[in-house]
Formats: C-alpha cells, sequence, structure tokens
C-alpha cells in the first residue's frame, strides 16, 4: 500500500472487502461530526476535533476503530464481547456494525474534546 495523504486513497488501496464498509463508517462519523476535520494520522483515517477525535482503519477480518484508551474505557462493559488493544476495537466483517455503539463512542469522545477545548480556554 502507498502512503495515503487523504481518506479517499486510504479507502481506495484497502482490501476490496472492506472498502464499501469503510466509505459507510466515514459517512457515518461525517454526520455526527461534521465539525470534525477529517486527515489521516498515523497512517489511517482520522477525524480530527481538537486534536484526534476516533480513527479507524482496514484489515482483512475487520474494521479497526480506534476511539483513544479514554473512549474504550468510557464504553469497556459494551465492547466486552470484541477483540481490544491498548486504544483500539476489532469490529470483525462477519458480524453486523455496532452503529448504535458507534455513535455513543463518537458523541462521548466529541464531548470530552469540547471538555478539553473549553479548559484551556479559560486557563
Amino acid at each position: 500500500m502507498n502512503k495515503p495523504t487523504n481518506i479517499d486513497e486510504y479507502i481506495a488501496q484497502s482490501p476490496e472487502a472492506t472498502q464499501s464498509v469503510l466509505q459507510e463508517i466515514r459517512m457515518f462519523i461525517r454526520g455526527l461530526v461534521p465539525d470534525a476535520t477529517e486527515a489521516i494520522s498515523y497512517g489511517i483515517p482520522t477525524w480530527v476535533l481538537n486534536g484526534n477525535l476516533v480513527h479507524i482503519a482496514a484489515y482483512e477480518r475487520h474494521i479497526g476503530f480506534y476511539p483513544a484508551p479514554s473512549g474504550l474505557q468510557a464504553f469497556e462493559a459494551d465492547l466486552a464481547g470484541y477483540k481490544k488493544g491498548k486504544g483500539s476495537v476489532q469490529f470483525p466483517l462477519d458480524r453486523p456494525i455496532p452503529w448504535a455503539l458507534i455513535e455513543r463512542i463518537v458523541q462521548w469522545r466529541k464531548a470530552e474534546q469540547l471538555a478539553k477545548k473549553a479548559r484551556k480556554t479559560r486557563k
């Protein structure tokens, strides 16, 4: 895979089985946080709102979702059935994407990032 410079390139270079799912997740996140900026960070699609909000990544058998360690900790019980890493969770392609859970996590992260900005503004 060539190093992508934007999300369109990333999706086009991803495994064919993941391309439509990536596009769906992209549009979903855009709808949830239209004020976030799309970027490539750490080589993967990223939404930025007062710092990194969430990332996604394509793999052969799953979609990686990276809501920062705080996002995983806040939804630990909801994510119990999924494989997790320090800052990521894997959504297997052979299971339905948990849209409602993604929405809750993204909205939680948005609130967290906006609160962080408000704290900086008050100082």
